[in-house]
């Protein structure tokens, strides 16, 4: 896979905004690194580099878009970007959990071009509010618990969740829109707590087991895989890990509470 196909095949909405413009950063200097050290003038397939899309700037849509499985895949190696520096120093541990990631989800050869990209975006000062602020008037609420997610992912890589990747991520979660029950029940998912499977289900520990059973309920659905469907495959097996967490969580109240 060519690095123009990878680029301009799958992006929409983000092709816009300030993630638009760090795009466009990225890829620009991925070209003078080519050009500098000798590389063809064409990124494959015979298309010239300086066809690109440009970057524009969107006004506020009347109906949000469909997000695509590279808008998705672009916001989170910005977002991804800036975690992995949130406690001062990029570790190893982490970078190679981003790749693994993509491996998984993308393919190697997806994967590799994603990185290509990636590498340039990390030296970059990147504005976690605007960026923020496309996503959540842009991406679907299931997507962005997805972001959320992966970002816990991202910084438990190293064995640790340190505080300032906590505060990055719980900044971004606010400008994401997401709320305080979900936050904490993503969050829980990377912690070890007698009380994590409460807080995975949003409930109080003194919740009653219709209470439980109700919760269990909405947070099934609210985590069923099919609500990133529109993601693509690779995105719908990331969900899993969070379904079967809740369900995990479920489970084991009714161990404890006998029912």
């Amino acid at each position: 896979m060519s690095f123009s196909k990878w680029i301009g095949g799958a992006l929409g909405w983000s092709f816009g905004g300030p993630i638009g413009a760090i795009i466009g950063l990225a890829v620009g200097s991925l070209i003078d690194n080519m050009t500098t050290n000798g590389g063809s003038p064409f990124l494959g397939d015979g298309e010239p580099q300086t066809r690109s899309r440009h970057t524009t700037y969107r006004t506020q849509p009347r109906q949000r878009p469909q997000t695509q499985s590279g808008d998705f895949e672009v916001s989170l190696l910005v977002l991804a970007s800036v975690i992995i520096k949130a406690d001062g120093k990029q570790d190893q541990r982490e970078l190679d959990y981003v790749r693994q990631q993509f491996v998984s989800m993308y393919g190697k050869d997806r994967a590799n071009q994603a990185f290509k990209l990636f590498k340039n975006i990390s030296k970059q000062s990147v504005s976690v509010r605007p960026v923020c602020l496309q996503i959540k008037q842009m991406m679907d609420h299931a997507s962005r618990l997805q972001l959320i997610h992966f970002l816990f992912g991202i910084a438990k890589a190293d064995g640790m969740v340190t505080q300032d990747e906590e505060r990055q991520i719980y900044t971004m979660a606010g400008y994401l829109g997401i709320s305080a029950m979900d936050y904490e029940s993503i969050k829980a998912m990377f912690y070890n707590s007698s009380d994590n499977a409460y807080k995975i289900l949003e409930i109080e520990k003194s919740a009653s087991v219709d209470e439980i059973k109700k919760a269990y309920r909405k947070m099934a659905k609210k985590y069923h895989p099919d609500r990133v469907i529109h993601l693509g495959k690779e995105h719908q097996e990331g969900a899993e890990e969070k379904f079967r967490q809740v369900q995990a969580a479920y489970e084991q109240l009714q161990k404890e509470r006998g029912f």
